[in-house]
C-alpha cells in the first residue's frame, strides 16, 4: 500500500541554531537524518558546528564510528543488522516526530546504541529505526552517532594538557548531542524539558555513565537501562593510559614526545597497531582504553563510588533478557523430548556440585519454563543489575522500576530471549523482525513493552491498559515486572538463584583473561 511522502524546496525545513534543514515527511512522520551536532578532531573535545547558509539536507544517515575491526556478519536471523559508511567524523544524530511545531512540546526519547563503547551506530540494528514509535507514541525520537573505541576512549592525559579528557572524548560527544538537543529540539515538535535517555547493552552503560556526568546534569531527566551492566567492564578507580601510549607509539617507532603524531596517522593504522598490542596489556590487567576512564567530568561507577545528588533524582528503568550472551550459542534440539535423568545430566556436566541446588532455585523461580533453560541462564548482566536497583532504591527521591524479558521464540525448537531481543519489542518493530512474530503473542507483548516504554518516557511512570500495576522498588523490595506470555510482577524473586548462579559462572574479568571475550 503507497504511503504519503512529501520533499520539495519549501517543506520540511526546520531553523536549527546554526542553520536551515530540510528533511522529508512519510504519512504523518517527520524524519530529519544525518544532522551534524557537532565537531572535533582526534581526541579532542566536542565543539559546535559552524553556521551555514541556504538549506542544508538532512535526508541521508550520517557517517558512523569506523571499527577496530571488520566483521563478519552472523546470527542476523536473530538480531539482523544494517551497515554503513564509516568516518572519523561521525557526530552525527536523526531524528523521527510527528510535528514541527514549537509549541508541540511532545516527550523526547533519545536512543543510545549498543555495542560496548567499541562499536555499532545509530542505525545499527534494523529495530533501531525510530518512525515507529514517534508514530505510535507521539513523541520525538532521536538516535546518535559517537566516536568510539580509541577514538572514543583512549587516555593521552599523562603526555599532555590538552588531552586532559581524551578518555571520555565519546561520551563528550554525547554530552554535546544532549546540548544540541537543548538547542534545537523545539523547532523539531519536542520539549526540551522532558528528555528520557535510554539504550541497550553499551547503550544502557550509555546511560548510568551520562548518569555521573556532572556536565550532562540537566541536559536529560529519565533514563532507560537496558542490558547495561557487566561487572568489570567499565573501569572504576583512576586508572591511565601511560601503559597502551606506550606500547603504540613503541610499535609504531615514535618516541614519547612524538605523541601527537597519533593525531594525523591514518586510522587503519592506528587501529592495526592497537589491536596488536593491546590483547596482551588487557591480559595482564592494564588499562586499555574503549570504556570511559573515572576523573572530574565522569565521577565513576554509581554502585562503587555513590550516585551523584543529580543522579538520585532521575527516575530509572532497569532491566535484562532471560539468556543474554548464552542464547548466541547451540541450542538444544528437542529439549521438549528429553528425560529427567537426561537434563539433569547435562546440567551436572556444566555445574557440578553446584547442580542440585541450581536445580531445586530454577524450579522454584521459573517453575513455567524448562529445566534446560538453565544452561542459558544470565547472571553476567543480571547480577550487577539487582546490586544497581538495589543501590538506586535507596534514593527514594525518585522511582526505580525494575524488568526482566524473558519470551521463548520458536526458532531451533525454543529459543529463550537473547542479547538485543527485546528491541523489537520496545520500538514497536517487530514487523521488522522475522524471528518476533509470534501468533498470539507478539502483537499483545509489543503492545504491553512498547506501551510502558512511552508512558515512563512521557510521565516517568510505566504503565500500559493490558499490564497490571508496576510499582516502584523500595529498599530490600525489588518489584520486577516480567514481560513473557503472562506478565506479571514478581518480587526478589530470583535474587536467590542468581546469587549462586554468578558464583559459579565465570566472572567477565575471567572471561577476557581466557579471551572468550574481547574488551
Amino acid at each position: 500500500m503507497s504511503r504519503t511522502f512529501i520533499c520539495s524546496n519549501t517543506e520540511p525545513i526546520v531553523e536549527t541554531k546554526a542553520g536551515k534543514l530540510r528533511g522529508y515527511k512519510i504519512d504523518g512522520t517527520y524524519a530529519f537524518h544525518g544532522i551534524k551536532y557537532a565537531d572535533a578532531k582526534r581526541f579532542q573535545m566536542p565543539t559546535e558546528v559552524q553556521p551555514w547558509d541556504g538549506v542544508k539536507e538532512a535526508t541521508s544517515y550520517g557517517y558512523v564510528s569506523p571499527l577496530l575491526k571488520q566483521e563478519q556478519p552472523s546470527g542476523e536471523i536473530l538480531v539482523p543488522h544494517r551497515y554503513w559508511p564509516m568516518d572519523e567524523n561521525c557526530q552525527y544524530l536523526n531524528i523521527w516526530t510527528q510535528s514541527i511545531d514549537k509549541n508541540a512540546k511532545k516527550p523526547i526519547l533519545v536512543w543510545l546504541h549498543g555495542g560496548g563503547f567499541s562499536a555499532g551506530s545509530s542505525i545499527e540494528q534494523v529495530a533501531y529505526d525510530g518512525e515507529n514509535m514517534s508514530k505510535f507514541g507521539d513523541v520525538v525520537v532521536v538516535s546518535i552517532n559517537h566516536r568510539l573505541n580509541i577514538l572514543g576512549y583512549l587516555d593521552l592525559s599523562p603526555f599532555g594538557g590538552k588531552y586532559k579528557n581524551s578518555g571520555n572524548a565519546g561520551n563528550a560527544d554525547m554530552v554535546a548531542a544532549l546540548k544540541w538537543i537543548q538547542d534545537n529540539i523545539e523547532n523539531f515538535g519536542g520539549d526540551p524539558d522532558n528528555v528520557t535517555i535510554f539504550g541497550q547493552s553499551g547503550g544502557g552503560m550509555k546511560v548510568w555513565t551520562l548518569m555521573q556526568t556532572p556536565e550532562a546534569d540537566g541536559l536529560f531527566h529519565k533514563g532507560i537501562i537496558q542490558s547495561g551492566l557487566i561487572d568489570g567492564f567499565v573501569a572504576t578507580g583512576k586508572v591511565d593510559g601511560t601503559e597502551i601510549v606506550k606500547a603504540l607509539l613503541n610499535e609504531l617507532g615514535y618516541g614519547e614526545g612524538e605523541v601527537e603524531k597519533l593525531e594525523t596517522i591514518p586510522y587503519p593504522l592506528l587501529a592495526e597497531v592497537y589491536n596488536k598490542v593491546s590483547e596482551k596489556l588487557a591480559i595482564e590487567g592494564h588499562y586499555v582504553g574503549c570504556t570511559p576512564i573515572q576523573n572530574d567530568f565522569y565521577v565513576g561507577d554509581p554502585r562503587v563510588v555513590g550516585f551523584t545528588e543529580h543522579a538520585k533524582t532521575i527516575p530509572i528503568m532497569i532491566g535484562t533478557v532471560f539468556a543474554e550472551f548464552p542464547a548466541f550459542g547451540p541450542g538444544i534440539a528437542d529439549k521438549e523430548k528429553l528425560s529427567s535423568e537426561q537434563i539433569e545430566e547435562l546440567i551436572t556436566k556444566r555445574y557440578g556440585e553446584h547442580s542440585e541446588k541450581l536445580i531445586a532455585l530454577f524450579k522454584e523461580t521459573y517453575p513455567e519454563k524448562n529445566l534446560t533453560d538453565l544452561l542459558f541462564l544470565d547472571s553476567l548482566f543480571r547480577a550487577p543489575s539487582i546490586d544497581f536497583i538495589a543501590k538506586k532504591a535507596e534514593h527514594q527521591e525518585s522511582p526505580t522500576y525494575s524488568y526482566l524479558f524473558s519470551l521463548e521464540f520458536p526458532y531451533d525448537g525454543g529459543r529463550t530471549a537473547w542479547h538485543c531481543s527485546e528491541i523489537p519489542f520496545v520500538f514497536r518493530n517487530t514487523d521488522k523482525v522475522a524471528v518476533c512474530n509470534i501468533p498470539g503473542v507478539s502483537d499483545l507483548l509489543e503492545k504491553q513493552m512498547f506501551d510502558a516504554w512511552i508512558s515512563f518516557a512521557k510521565n516517568g511512570t510505566p504503565s500500559s491498559n493490558d499490564l497490571p500495576e508496576w510499582p516502584a522498588c523500595k529498599p530490600g523490595d525489588e518489584a520486577t515486572m516480567i514481560f513473557d506470555r503472562t506478565c506479571e510482577v514478581r518480587r526478589n524473586y530470583d535474587h536467590e538463584l542468581i546469587a549462586l548462579h554468578s558464583s559459579v559462572e565465570p566472572s567477565f574479568e575471567s572471561i577476557v583473561k581466557n579471551e572468550d571475550i574481547q574488551h
